[in-house]
């Protein structure tokens, strides 16, 4: 590029503001190269958010994205991803790690139950403060 920049004309400026930019981010500018296996865009992730998207509107009917997608979205994208290509048996459902299914779930209730105080607390703050310092207020063990 340097050694044709005076047959641009006008665009050699620009030609020597980009040799500028793509030279400080050098190292790490074309990283895909480097590593086999490596998708050089994230056009594939892109494509499979989007599918999930449209899908999820289709069937709810709703013009945005629904609240259980931001809610549950980590377990709901792995469910699709995990049925798209087959269909899985019975056997293979049952061989699923019961800890880890069982700290996803303790996860997804605990974000509920947050998602559900906020709510509460955005309807009546007064009256959500007073219910947990009465909470706060009861003795731990009874008389």
């Amino acid at each position: 590029m340097a050694c044709h920049r005076e047959r641009l004309g006008e665009l050699g400026c620009a030609v020597g503001h980009f040799r500028k930019v793509t030279r400080s981010y050098w190292p790490g500018l074309f990283h895909c190269y480097a590593v086999a296996d490596l998708p050089r865009t994230n056009n594939d992730l892109e494509q499979f958010c989007g599918s999930h998207r449209y899908h999820e509107r289709r069937a709810s009917g709703r013009k945005g994205a629904s609240p259980a997608l931001v809610l549950r979205g980590a377990a709901r994208l792995l469910a699709a991803a995990a049925t798209r290509p087959r269909c899985r048996t019975a056997k293979e459902l049952a061989a699923v790690n019961r800890a880890e299914w069982s700290r996803r779930r303790a996860e997804l209730a605990t974000r509920r139950q947050r998602r559900t105080e906020r709510t509460r607390f955005r309807r009546n703050p007064q009256g959500f403060l007073s219910q947990l310092e009465d909470q706060l207020l009861q003795p731990a063990l009874p008389p």
